[in-house]
């Protein structure tokens, strides 16, 4: 079995263990066909936080048969759109010949382009714009021939694992390892728009560490930061959600987008999570110097004691501040002699016997 690496670069960022999350605007459709508006995105994206812009590239005839869509009764998002999912998705297309612009404008920004492809000439048009990443979203995780298509371009992964069995997903990321990648981010995801927090399930990330010996993250369809914040302080090093300006404008995906205020709350909480996590040595930190003493006790005289007096039980007391011998030390210091006059109150010093 092939190991997984544990530190991955991704353009000029590296991403896992004590590196910070790698967050992702999920774009996706919410350029509304507008490049100018794919572009207004990027830029909010960037002053957001995010590390990379992200959108999907697939052809409607390609990905949907309207055939197959007709035979079933859809109770679900698919189903409150109003219109056959091939319109749907054909609206929400991103144009090939936009690409290289997009990515040279997000280059301009400063933050990472990337792009989900769902066919093969997309994964070569990935190739050629030469993204960092390429991201495989849950609905291709059965398509080994395309996992394996992707996986053998180098790049490094990122696989969603929504809908999916861990049989599904063992068979996948075999797939992958298959072919000599061994860049690979698992991403706990439940595919549904908005997903619920119960369902959530961020203790997945556990199971696919423990499982695989991977890098995990989550691309979350939940509403608010929750999920993104748990999943970081359970090892994710990745966080992929979905990114609008408003929330009310018409697509399929911005009523369960982040605006911008949301996704900066969200990476503003990550940063100080990543703070918090800080590191597994337990030790003073130097804002405790002083409570240190402060809350801790030490022994204390309860009477004025004389040069030559033998120390008693009655004589001693144990309070704050912790200036003198530890409480621990209090059957030791009963019955010894006194070196000097000690007044009622004041903290003992081995120097004092």
């Amino acid at each position: 079995m092939k190991s997984f690496l544990k530190e991955i670069k991704i353009g000029n960022r590296s991403i896992g263990n004590g590196h910070p999350t790698y967050i992702i605007a999920e774009i996706g459709a919410n350029f509304d066909k507008d490049i100018n508006k794919a572009k207004r995105l990027i830029d909010a994206a960037k002053e957001c936080g995010a590390d990379c812009a992200k959108f999907q590239t697939f052809s409607t005839q390609k990905i949907v048969s309207e055939g197959g869509f007709s035979r079933m009764k859809l109770e679900g998002v698919h189903g409150s759109w109003g219109r056959t999912v091939s319109e749907v998705f054909k609206d929400a297309e991103f144009p090939r010949e936009w690409h290289k612009e997009i990515s040279d404008y997000c280059k301009k920004v400063g933050i990472d382009f990337s792009t989900s492809p769902y066919d093969f000439e997309a994964v070569d048009l990935c190739m050629e714009l030469d993204i960092p990443f390429i991201k495989m979203g849950s609905g291709d995780i059965t398509w080994l021939e395309m996992l394996a298509y992707i996986a053998k371009t180098g790049k490094p992964l990122m696989l969603a694992t929504g809908d999916a069995t861990m049989a599904e997903i063992d068979e996948a990321v075999r797939t992958i390892e298959a072919t000599g990648n061994n860049q690979l981010v698992l991403m706990q995801c439940i595919t549904n728009y908005p997903s619920k927090i119960d369902s959530a399930n961020v203790n997945v990330l556990k199971t696919y560490q423990s499982a695989f010996d991977i890098l995990t993250g989550y691309s979350d369809h939940a509403p608010g930061p929750v999920v993104a914040l748990a999943s970081v302080v359970l090892g994710g090093c990745v966080i992929e959600k979905h990114f609008t300006l408003n929330k009310a404008d018409k697509g399929p995906d911005h009523p369960h987008s982040m605006n911008p205020t949301e996704f900066k709350l969200m990476v503003d909480y990550v940063r100080e999570v990543e703070r918090a996590m800080g590191s597994t040595r337990k030790e003073v930190v130097a804002e405790e110097g002083e409570t240190v003493f402060v809350q801790r006790r030490c022994l204390y005289t309860k009477n004025s004691l004389k040069k030559g007096q033998v120390i008693t039980e009655s004589d001693i007391d144990v309070l704050r501040p912790a200036l003198g011998i530890a409480p621990k030390f209090k059957s030791i210091i009963i019955g010894k002699t006194c070196k000097i006059d000690i007044e009622a109150g004041q903290p003992l010093f081995w120097d004092n016997f």
